[in-house]
Parts: C-alpha cells; sequence; structure tokens
C-alpha cells in the first residue's frame, strides 16, 4: 500500500529584497505519511511549513526533489482528484449563502449532479452548519467560516486533507468543534495533514508530528516516542498547612484562595509533604506527575535550532 504522501529531499528558494537575494526556504526536506493517520507539522513562523504544503499542492515548484501522493506524481490529476485543501486565510464569496457556496465548489469540483445536493446536505451536517444554510457567509462568525471552508475541502469527498492553521483565531469552543470534526474525518477512513502552531491541539489529535525549524525537519515520529514519560516536578495542591514549613521541601510556594500549590522536584520529598501534612491534619486536593510534554518539546528543539 503505497503512502498517502512521500516526499524527498525537497528544496525551495525565493527572491527577496529591493535588491534580490535568494533566500533558503526548505533545505532538503523528507518525510511520509500514511493512509488513514492525522499528521502534525509544526514549527515556528517561518519555519517553511506553508511553504512545504504548498510545493505538495503544486502551487508553488521546489527546485529539488520528489513529492508522491498515494504513489502518483504530485502533479497527476491521479494525485489532485484525492486532495482537499483548506488555506490559512482563504478567500470567500461572501455575499454567497452556505449553499450557494458549496454548491459553486461542487460544480468546480465535477461533481454529478444528482450527488450534488446529497453531498452539500452531508457535509453542512458533519461541520454543523445544517442550520445555517441559507444563510450569507458575511454573517458568520470566525468559527463558522472555518467550519464552511472544511466542508468545501471536503465537497469532493477527498481520501486526503490538507488543513493550514484550522484552528488559528478560534476560540477554545470552536477549536473542539475544529478537532472533533477532523477525528471523524479519521474515523471515516481519510488521511489528516495538519499545519498548526497551537501545540495542545496536536498533542490531543495526532498519532505523528514533524517538526521543522529553518527548513530542516529536526525531528519527526509518534508523539510517544519523541515526548519523554520521565517525571520532571510533582505538582501538589494541599491546605491546612503553614507555608513556612513547607521551606526546603518543595520550590514555587504559592497560596491560592486558602490552598498552597507546592511544585517538588525531587520524588523522595514527597513523602516529606504527605507526613507534614498528616500531622497537621491538612489536605492533600490534588497530587500530579508532570512529565514532557510536547511544548517542552517543540520549545527545546526551537532554541537548539
Amino acid at each position: 500500500m503505497a503512502a498517502a504522501v512521500k516526499i524527498e529531499d525537497l528544496h525551495k528558494s525565493f527572491k527577496v529584497g529591493f535588491i534580490p537575494k535568494t533566500k533558503k526556504i526548505l533545505r532538503g526536506i523528507s518525510m511520509t505519511i500514511e493512509e488513514g493517520e492525522i499528521f502534525g507539522y509544526l514549527g515556528p513562523n517561518g519555519a517553511g511549513k506553508t511553504t512545504t504544503l504548498k510545493c505538495i499542492l503544486g502551487l508553488i515548484f521546489p527546485e529539488k526533489g520528489n513529492i508522491e501522493i498515494f504513489g502518483y506524481p504530485y502533479l497527476s490529476l491521479r494525485a489532485k482528484e484525492r486532495v482537499g485543501y483548506l488555506p490559512e486565510n482563504p478567500y470567500f464569496y461572501d455575499y454567497l449563502t452556505a449553499s450557494e457556496f458549496l454548491h459553486f465548489y461542487s460544480q468546480l469540483s465535477l461533481i454529478k449532479k444528482k450527488e450534488k445536493e446529497e453531498k452539500i446536505h452531508r457535509f453542512l451536517r458533519l461541520v454543523g452548519l445544517e442550520e445555517s444554510v441559507n444563510l450569507q457567509l458575511r454573517k458568520f462568525s470566525r468559527g463558522m467560516l472555518q467550519r464552511i471552508g472544511l466542508a468545501q475541502a471536503l465537497i469532493h469527498d477527498p481520501s486526503l486533507v490538507f488543513l493550514d492553521e484550522p484552528l488559528g483565531s478560534l476560540d477554545p469552543l470552536g477549536r473542539k468543534e475544529i478537532r472533533d470534526i477532523i477525528v471523524r474525518l479519521k474515523e471515516e477512513g481519510k488521511t489528516v495533514f495538519l499545519c498548526s502552531h497551537i501545540l495542545q491541539d496536536i498533542e490531543m489529535i495526532c498519532d505523528r508530528v514533524a517538526i521543522i525549524v529553518n527548513g530542516e525537519i529536526i525531528n519527526q515520529g509518534q508523539l510517544q516516542d519523541l515526548i519523554s514519560e520521565k517525571i520532571h516536578f510533582t505538582e501538589i495542591i494541599l491546605s491546612g498547612v503553614e507555608s513556612k514549613e513547607l521551606e526546603g521541601v518543595g520550590e514555587s510556594v504559592s497560596a491560592l484562595g486558602g490552598k498552597i500549590l507546592l511544585k517538588v522536584i525531587e520524588e523522595e520529598k514527597i513523602e516529606t509533604v504527605l507526613r507534614i501534612v498528616q500531622s497537621r491534619n491538612g489536605r492533600i486536593h490534588s497530587l500530579i506527575p508532570r512529565t514532557e510534554t510536547l511544548e517542552d518539546l517543540f520549545v527545546g528543539m526551537v532554541k537548539q535550532g
């Protein structure tokens, strides 16, 4: 079975400045996205995420490298007909209603007339906009526009969906709605390539990630393989004990509405904390070991890069 996307030694440069100078954006990118997975592509601003995406989609052309989509050359019709795309800053004809908008894109996708209404209804329902079918896009919220944009990326039922910062500028509820849709796409057997800088969301839904810094992929793989399970510190929230009694046991001692937040670095000192609390008839509200997060990994690699 061919990979959904296979990229080998991708290079891309641009001319920049009043007196044009060549700036290297991609420096030998290689990665493979397997069918049926949610693949997260991470990197700071200017690292080359969107440039990589545009090269894969054939919107710009690399100087060097090879790209295949489901085993086909990336510029072939066989490859393109299986791809859906939501750019970071899409432009919509905002005088159209949601229904008219999807009718327009279904015509561009050459969807058969007898299938058109069923698909429009299906994807409006998928993104939770069936009640807004006759509402003009100019009256949509930011989250609603993201969802109708996702519907247009899916209208021709692609096997592979590219999403460029789909969670940006959304409130927590809007982010959860889009996350749920992405997970549902995976459950339907689709492959999702997700560019995002919101690390918490990537950590929640992605099977594998690649981190790009200065045009180079510095790490990639499954999250559980990349993130260490070593406990960095233990966070304890307690009450019934004076802060001064905990000096030397942990750091970052602070009062929180009558409770104390204690950060304990040395594991053996946890027992000391428990003895102090017990001797004072205090109370432990929570005790949480903190391991490395994707944010820790990302920040560390960006600093090294």
